[in-house]
C-alpha cells in the first residue's frame, strides 16, 4: 500500500538541543522513515537542522512566528529570574504564542491541504494538554484527519510537597485546570481523530467522551546511535549510585543525599549527583557539612554526549523524582544496562518494571527517604539483584522505547485513522505490569 503523505508538526524539534526540542526532532525523523512525512517547524530551529542535512523545502519548512514567540520567551525569562524553575510559566506562556504559529502554518499549507496533497496532519510537540491546536477545526472541515501528540504533562503534586511547590515557583500550576475553559479546549479535542496521550495521568484527564480516539504511546524514547556503551561491571561495595537531572526541589536529589549519608559515611556507597540547577550549591554545602566529600561528586552540568560514560561506570541510577512527566533519563540508564530506582508515580513508574529496576512508593518525604536507604541497604547485603536487572532493563528499551519502535506504533495509528479496524492498543506488550 501506498505511504500515507503527512504534515507534521513539531514547532519544537532541534538535534542540537536536549529536552523537548530533542524529542520533537527525534520522533520527526523516525516518523520520515516510515511515512512520507513533510516536516514543519519553528525558524529556530532551521540552522539546527540545515546541519543535520536537512533541505528546506523538501524535507522541512520553518515558520517564523519570532515576533510573537521571542517577546513572550523574554517576558517568561524575566518573571522566572532566569532560573529553572517556573515551569508551568514557561507552559502558559507557549500556550499563549503557540497559535500565531498554526496561524502562519496554515496560510502557508491550507491550499496543498484543500488540494488533498496530504492524508493527514499530524501535532507532535508541544507536547503539553494545555496548548490547543487552532487548526484543528479547520482540518474537519475540509475532511483531513488530525492526530495530536503523544501529549503528556499534569501529574498532580503529592500530597506533602506543598513546600517543593513553592521553591519550584508553581504558582499556577493551583489553577491549571482552568486550560480547561481556554478557547480552543473542546474543538481541539473534538476535532482530533486520535489523541496520542503519554502517560495514564494525562489520559486521566482527557474527558470520557473523548477516550474512544486515545491511544496510549508513551512520551520518550531513546536514540540507539546515542547510547552505544554498555555497563559491563559487577555490582560490589562500594555501590556507586547516580543521579541525573536538573538540581530543583521536584526532583529530590536533597532526598537522594540525606537517603545515602549514612552509608556513604560507613564506606559502602558512593554518589554522583549529575545536572546543574538552584541546588547544586545546597548539595555541596551540605557534602562540605557532613564531610561526605570522599563520597559524594558533584561535577555540574555534563554534556549530553558524554553521559553514557557516567552512566557504565554505576551501579544504580537513583532518581527521586516526586513529578516527573516524563523520565526519559530512567530509559538512558537503561538503555546502557543501569538498572534505575525511581518512584512509581508518574513517568518512571510506567518505564520501570519490576524486572527492569526498583519502584518505590510515593509518600512523605520522610518516606521516600526511609523507602531509598532501606534499598540501599538491601542492595548492600545483596548486590545481585542490581545484575540481574540490568540485561532486561537494556532489552527493555530496545523492544519498545527507541524512536524507530515509537514511529512504527504511530503509523499503526495513521492506518486506523486512515483505514479503519480496530483501535491499536499498546499497553499489554509495553506496561504489562500496569495492566
Amino acid at each position: 500500500m501506498p505511504r500515507p503523505r503527512v504534515l507534521l508538526i513539531a514547532e519544537a524539534a532541534n538535534p542540537e538541543w536536549v529536552s523537548v526540542p530533542l524529542e520533537g526532532w527525534s520522533h520527526a525523523r523516525a516518523i520520515q522513515g516510515q511515512v512520507d512525512a513533510h516536516l514543519v517547524t519553528q525558524v529556530r530551529n532551521k540552522g539546527a537542522m540545515e546541519r543535520a542535512g536537512l533541505v528546506e523545502g523538501r524535507e522541512f519548512t520553518s515558520i517564523d512566528s519570532e515576533a510573537v514567540a521571542r517577546r513572550l520567551n523574554d517576558w517568561t525569562n524575566k518573571l522566572r529570574g532566569g532560573t529553572k524553575t517556573g515551569w508551568t510559566l514557561s507552559t502558559a506562556a507557549g500556550a499563549i504564542a503557540y497559535p500565531y504559529f498554526e496561524q502562519l502554518l496554515w496560510q502557508q499549507f491550507r491550499d496543498r491541504l484543500r488540494a488533498g496533497d496530504y492524508d493527514l496532519v499530524h501535532r507532535l510537540t508541544p507536547l503539553s494538554p494545555t496548548t490547543p491546536s487552532p487548526i484543528a477545526p479547520k482540518l474537519r472541515e475540509i475532511g483531513v484527519p488530525f492526530v495530536w501528540g503523544p501529549i503528556n504533562g499534569g501529574v498532580p503534586w503529592p500530597k506533602g510537597f506543598d513546600g517543593a511547590r513553592r521553591k519550584e515557583k508553581e504558582w499556577l500550576s493551583y489553577v491549571r485546570d482552568a486550560y480547561r475553559i481556554m478557547p480552543g479546549y473542546r474543538a481541539t479535542r473534538g476535532s482530533a481523530s486520535a489523541i496520542l496521550v503519554g502517560s495514564f495521568d494525562t489520559f486521566a484527564q482527557v474527558p470520557r467522551c473523548y477516550h474512544d480516539r486515545c491511544v496510549y504511546v508513551p512520551e520518550n524514547a531513546i536514540e540507539p546511535a546515542r547510547f552505544t556503551k554498555q555497563r559491563t561491571r559487577k555490582a560490589g561495595l562500594p555501590l556507586k549510585l547516580i543521579f541525573v537531572g536538573r538540581l530543583v526541589p521536584y526532583k529530590g536529589p536533597d532526598m537522594l543525599l540525606e537517603a545515602a549519608a549514612p552509608l556513604i559515611n560507613a564506606g559502602k556507597v558512593t554518589l554522583d549527583i549529575i545536572g546543574d540547577g538552584p541546588l547544586l550549591q545546597p548539595l555541596r554545602d551540605t557534602v562540605s557539612r557532613d564531610g561526605l566529600g570522599n563520597g559524594v561528586r558533584l561535577p555540574g552540568w555534563v554534556k549530553h554526549s558524554e553521559l553514557q560514560n557516567w552512566l557504565i561506570d554505576s551501579d544504580l541510577f537513583a532518581f527521586p523524582s516526586v513529578r516527573e512527566f516524563g523520565g526519559a533519563v530512567a530509559l538512558e540508564a537503561m538503555a546502557v544496562g543501569l538498572p534505575p530506582a525511581v518512584i512509581a508515580y508518574g513517568g518512571p513508574g510506567e518505564l520501570v518494571t519490576p524486572e527492569t529496576g526498583f519502584l518505590i512508593p510515593i509518600g512523605s518525604r520522610e518516606q521516600i527517604v526511609r523507602s531509598f536507604r532501606e534499598l540501599f541497604q538491601r542492595l548492600c547485603t545483596d548486590p545481585n539483584q542490581i545484575d540481574s536487572r540490568s540485561s532486561p532493563a537494556m532489552q527493555r528499551v530496545r523492544d519498545h522505547f527507541t524512536w524507530d519502535a515509537k514511529a512504527r506504533q504511530v503509523t499503526r495509528v495513521y492506518d486506523w485513522v486512515l483505514n479503519g479496524g480496530d483501535k491499536p492498543d499498546f499497553t499489554r506488550q509495553v506496561v504489562p505490569h500496569l495492566r
